[in-house]
């Protein structure tokens, strides 16, 4: 009989549990699941796009100065003109601007990588000999956290020039945009690392030292390669951030996409240069986000599966 009763029971449970998995909340579901449920939900999805699509290019396309919004931004000839350039006429090409704002940001992205990880090494070192550099770390962080990167872009551009010290005050002000962003973004990384390193378990810790290893080895076998993984998704983000943010450099004179855009426009007297650089802009950045959001979305399966 307690048998009996243990069975029913038992499969009273697995009944109940089954129902409250097919009744779980739609936004656990995965993404296309969500969107594509059926052929009724593709047809809705479908038609609600094209009527947004539809209102948003009809009121572009009748809206009183439609006209000359096409003309003056979406003017296919000037659109390409200000895309090749014409060193003739003193145009540059936003094209070959784009390179420069590539190799800003390579260069960038590593510097920010190593001095963000140093930054937070030093901020979480607890050696009596580095009290100092904690304090000044923080007050690191804490300061280009704050400040606008259009105003390190400034002090670091028109400001180590005037320092005359010697190579370091004759740089190109692309070199110098690459020094304001490293500056600014090693800030930001930074208490990204720090919030990774403290994510992982203490109890991986103790197991390490237990094992004999040295704050060092358990550092750099046991912490980081955890809090790397847990921190690629927000570094990813930075990092979209950091390619748009090469566009501020054009304030200095570095003639990057945005500035040959701008030349173009003060010349021509058009501005679809600007649509130019907006799109390969967008070209380098959406297939990075759409990275990151498979990572994001790969995390997430990984922990749920685990709890």
């Amino acid at each position: 009989m307690a048998r009996h009763l243990h069975e029913r029971s038992l499969t009273e449970a697995l009944v109940v549990a089954s129902t409250q998995e097919s009744s779980a909340p739609s936004f656990f579901a995965p993404r296309r699941k969500r969107l594509l449920v059926g052929r009724r939900g593709l047809v809705a999805s479908l038609l609600s796009s094209v009527i947004i699509l539809g209102a948003l290019v009809a009121v572009f396309w009748l809206a009183p100065g439609g006209a000359n919004v096409r003309y003056f931004f979406f003017n296919p000839h000037d659109m390409w003109a200000s895309f090749v350039g014409d060193p003739q006429k003193g145009l540059s090409s936003v094209g070959q601007g784009l390179l420069t704002n590539i190799w800003m940001f390579l260069i960038s992205e590593l510097l920010v990588l190593f001095f963000g990880l140093v930054i937070a090494w030093t901020r979480m070192t607890q050696s009596p000999v580095l009290a100092p550099f904690r304090f000044l770390s923080a007050l690191y962080t804490d300061i280009f956290r704050g400040i606008p990167i259009l105003l390190v872009i400034f002090m670091v551009g028109f400001g180590l020039p005037a320092l005359s010290l010697g190579v370091l005050s004759n740089q190109s002000p692309a070199v110098y945009g690459c020094m304001a962003l490293t500056i600014t973004y090693s800030a930001y990384v930074a208490e990204v690392f720090r919030a990774g390193i403290h994510s992982v378990p203490n109890g991986q810790i103790f197991a390490a030292r237990s094992l004999g290893l040295s704050n060092a080895a358990t550092m750099r076998r046991v912490i980081l390669p955890q809090a790397v993984r847990t921190v690629i998704p927000p570094l990813l983000n930075d990092f979209i951030s950091l390619q748009k943010d090469t566009a501020l450099v054009s304030v200095l004179g570095a003639v990057e996409a945005t500035r040959a855009a701008q030349i173009y426009g003060s010349t021509d007297f058009n501005f679809s240069g600007y649509v130019v650089a907006a799109g390969l802009f967008l070209l380098m950045t959406i297939p990075l986000t759409r990275f990151t959001d498979r990572l994001i979305e790969r995390d997430r399966t990984r922990r749920l599966a685990g709890n």
